[in-house]
This record gives C-alpha cells, structure tokens and sequence, in this order.
C-alpha cells in the first residue's frame, strides 16, 4: 500500500464506477480515454487491487472496487470542500430542464451575478425525475421542479429550498375554441384531453401533479406519446394533433400557437431548489441566495387566494426541507 495516493487517480476510479463506461467517464472527466484507462491501471498497482472487471460488452466494480468506492467518494469530497474554501472550485452543474426564459434560468443568471468568480454550468435534463439519478451520482449538483412528486427513495438523499409558486397555463393550436380567451377556467377543460408528459419516464412529477388536477375537473390525460424534443419538433407534433398542452405561465411562446394563463382555481405548479444532500460548494451557496432573493423580491412563495396545489406539495413547499 502506498504511504499517498494521488486524488486525481481516485477521481477517476470514482468517475468510471459512476458511469460503469469508460468513454463517457473520459468526457466528463475531459480527459483522453487512453489517459483515464492508465489512471485506473496506476491505482490499481498502487492498491494491489483489481477494481474493474472489463469485458468488451461491459464494465463492472469488483469487490474491491466495491470496498474502495465510498472511502473515494469521502477523500474527494474533503477535496473539493478544500478548493472551495480557497477559492478554487470546480465548475457548479446546474440542471435548468429545458431552454428558455424560466424562472431556474432567472435563478442562474442572478447567481452568476452573485458570484462572479464562480463557473456555474447549466444543463438541461428535462424533468427532475430525470435529474434526480444524475444528482446522485455526482454528475450534476443543482436542479429544480417538483419535490413532491419525487420517488421518496430519490427525496432522501437529496436537499430542497422552495423557489416560486408558478401559475400554470394552457397552451393551445391557434384557432381552438377557447384561443380567444385572456384567461381559461379549469373548468372549461372538462372533456378536453390534454398533454401532460405522459410516458415521459424524466417527468413523472409533472404528470402527476396534472393528473392531481385533470381527475378534479373532469379533464382527459392524453395518452403517452413519444416525446417531442425542441421546439421545432413540439410545435410539428401540435400541429398534428391539435391537442392543448399544460404548461407554466413563462411557458416560451411558439409559433401558430397560444398560451393562456389558468384560472378559477390558478393552478399552482411547486417550483424547488434541489441539490445532493451534504453538497458543499460557494456557488450552490450563491445559487440559493438567488433563489431566496428572487423568491421574495418577486414574491414567488405567496399562494394566490384561489390558488390550487396538492396538500402534500403544500406540507413540502412550507418545511422548507433544506440542509
């Protein structure tokens, strides 16, 4: 055993275990793949130890690499806690879900602003579901969507600071009967099917927050259907079917199509912060600084008097949840 061993050796041994595939291990890592595959060789000569089992169709832990992962996962944490207090951080991996004018991106750039020498990155992974398993794995660091509507398998590893209330909408093919409408009851849905993410397995949050909704008012969930990517292909696939969209009010308006607030109740969707439990990091701490900063100067966290949300979001959204 050696008297030290080199951290950046043992981040790439706990990068490779993530992803269990070396290629992608080498993106993430920004490095060679030739480079990372002689960094885990070095460590397992270092340790006496085979951590990989490599065969051409897969990559598996070994019982050692089993053994080794989680003490790696301690020293690189103290690491990156290390950098942090010095001023030396790496780059914050921050989950927006989608392109666009939304409220996480309104949180991002007000972050940037708090914290100009830190890299905050965004990404875009289109539902907190689908976040949830890249948080945990360490390949993103911050998120935002529906806590409640979370696995509580996945809830409980990870943290929450409530953000916004959002108002949700509808967005619908120009020329249907209720476009000319300012506003659209809920009520005036009945018997109209709409697309809510259904078979969508990143975004299961927000299809059962609609369906919390649709059985209250007699409104139809569409049926899965595959998943429209970007919005050319989105405003394809509306075209053809003509079937009306549930949404948030900073929704992106597209082309040949309307999007109207809803009303009578306001629908609420609950907006979170989520972040891996015992994440350490000077831009995380200025991420949620924006995010409280926004949520009271914009007053995102008051409930409107007719506003609607599931009792359980409610009991969330006020507990706050963070640590």
């Amino acid at each position: 055993m050696p008297a030290h061993l080199d951290p950046r050796l043992l981040r790439a041994f706990a990068t490779v275990a993530e992803e269990l595939h070396f290629t992608r291990a080498a993106v993430r890592l920004h490095v060679a793949q030739q480079a990372l595959s002689r960094d885990v060789r070095r460590l397992e000569r270092e340790l006496g130890a085979e951590l990989f089992v490599r065969t051409t169709r897969q990559v598996a832990l070994t019982p050692d690499g089993e053994r080794l992962l989680p003490h790696a996962r301690r020293v690189l944490q103290a690491q990156d806690e290390l950098l942090a207090a010095f001023g030396q951080a790496r780059p914050l991996l921050v989950d927006l879900n989608s392109p666009g004018p939304t409220t996480a991106r309104r949180v991002l750039h007000l972050a940037r602003e708090l914290a100009p020498g830190q890299e905050l990155m965004a990404r875009y992974e289109s539902g907190l579901t689908g976040a949830a398993g890249e948080l945990l794995a360490g390949r993103l660091d911050a998120s935002f969507g529906r806590f409640a509507g979370l696995d509580p398998a996945l809830r409980t590893g990870l943290a929450h600071q409530p953000v916004r209330y959002e108002p949700m909408a509808i967005v619908l093919p120009e020329g249907h009967r209720l476009a000319a409408l300012e506003q659209v009851p809920v009520a005036e849905l009945a018997g109209e099917t709409v697309y809510a993410g259904a078979g969508n397995d990143r975004t299961p949050e927000w299809t059962g927050l609609a369906r919390l909704l649709f059985e209250r008012y007699g409104i139809e969930l569409a049926p899965p259907a595959p998943l429209a990517v970007g919005e050319e292909e989105f405003q394809r696939m509306m075209a053809r079917t003509r079937t009306p969209v549930l949404a948030v009010v900073d929704f992106p308006a597209l082309p040949s199509t309307v999007s109207r607030p809803l009303v009578d109740p306001v629908p609420l969707s609950p907006l979170s912060l989520v972040w891996r439990r015992g994440l350490t990091h000077p831009a995380l701490d200025a991420l949620r600084r924006a995010a409280a900063r926004l949520a009271a100067e914009q007053d995102w966290l008051r409930r409107p008097a007719d506003g609607w949300v599931p009792a359980g979001d409610d009991v969330l959204m006020l507990s706050h949840g963070c640590h």
